[in-house]
């Protein structure tokens, strides 16, 4: 009767010492202790056995059970605060209702997420530019294909100068300046503030920040766009992300697409960051319009390329968990100090 007790018990224990996670515990746990377990099996053999046999086998299995029952819920604590402390480590939060007890100076989330691009980027060979915050209208809109018409050029959207210049309403604007600067080939990304007359909110800002990106080669097509853009934000999330092409309108690009992502946080399974939905659409991107490349010097009947522009943004709300962009613009140090440690 031991042996029966004593060859449960080396099961188990073997079994244990090779749970890794808690679907592994809950088979484990199913195994031996559900209707149909191990446990269950030898105690219907004990009808069988005469009076002294089966009480004395009924306290092993007893003892045993409870045995059983203490280890998983021990081991099912361990498996949680290891969960937690990975997630600790790899999840970091933005948490407004920390105190600011730093008097040192930090870095700004958004340059942050930045400098972390521009890294990223320069390791694949591409350029960093910084480009003017005041443009005329030539290079932000006739320069990247946006007609006269575009309800952009108004004066409710966009922020028009006594000179007749303006602050620029997209890092597009560099685009004619970086072809007729490196012509073609050429590989680079421009950071930069833009501005909009928009009606303050927790997801909108009169003041924000971009990135353009562009490539221009021989033979470039949507799958170079689709390889670089998958391996940037698989740099920035730390994790593969998957990433998915629309169709969308926009003047500089044809075809133009919006590019969404799988939602890093939930799956795709559906959760608050991506409202339930599984993808988070994230930046405007296309094969650059050919009246573009023709504008910025370059002959598109000879080279092709793809360009992107990523809500600087957006990106570090989403990479930090930051609920309101009114709090990247505050200068609250209380809101900013945390981020001294990133």
């Amino acid at each position: 009767m031991n042996s029966k007790v004593e060859e449960l018990r080396a099961r188990f224990q073997s079994e244990m010492n090779a749970v890794r996670d808690a679907e592994g515990l809950e088979k484990l746990r199913v195994a031996f202790l559900g209707k149909k377990g191990f446990i269950t099996d030898v105690m219907k053999t004990m009808r069988d056995m005469d009076e002294n046999d089966r009480k004395e086998m009924g306290r092993y299995m007893n003892e045993f059970k409870a045995q059983v029952t203490q280890e998983l819920a021990e081991q099912g604590k361990k498996l949680q605060a290891r969960l937690e402390e990975e997630k600790l480590k790899n999840d970091v939060r933005y948490d407004i209702s920390l105190p600011c007890e730093s008097p040192l100076g930090t870095l700004h989330p958004i340059t942050i997420v930045q400098r972390e691009l521009e890294e990223i980027f320069s390791s694949m060979g591409f350029a960093v530019e910084d480009y003017a915050e005041v443009v005329t209208e030539y290079d932000n809109f006739e320069a990247v294909n946006v007609p006269k018409h575009h309800p952009a050029r108004d004066m409710q959207d966009t922020y028009y100068l006594d000179n007749g210049e303006l602050l620029k309403t997209q890092t597009s604007a560099a685009q004619n300046f970086i072809l007729r600067k490196y012509g073609a080939p050429c590989r680079a990304i421009f950071p930069g503030r833009c501005f909009r007359n928009e009606d303050v909110d927790a997801s909108h800002e009169t003041t924000f920040f971009q990135m353009e990106g562009m490539m221009v080669d021989t033979d470039i097509s949507i799958s170079n766009l689709i390889y670089f853009m998958k391996t940037m934000l698989s740099e920035v999330f730390k994790k593969d992300i998957t990433v998915r092409l629309r169709p969308g309108f926009f003047p500089f690009t044809e075809p133009g697409f919006e590019l969404d992502i799988q939602c890093p946080f939930c799956g795709g399974k559906g959760c608050a960051t991506c409202k339930h939905g599984g993808w988070i659409e994230l930046c405007p991107c296309g094969m650059i319009h050919p009246n573009v490349l023709r504008m910025g010097g370059i002959d598109p009947e000879k080279y092709t390329g793809f360009a992107f522009g990523l809500g600087l943004t957006r990106l570090a709300m989403m990479k930090f968990g930051i609920s309101d962009i009114r709090y990247l613009n505050s200068g609250s140090l209380k809101a900013l100090d945390q981020f001294k440690t990133l």
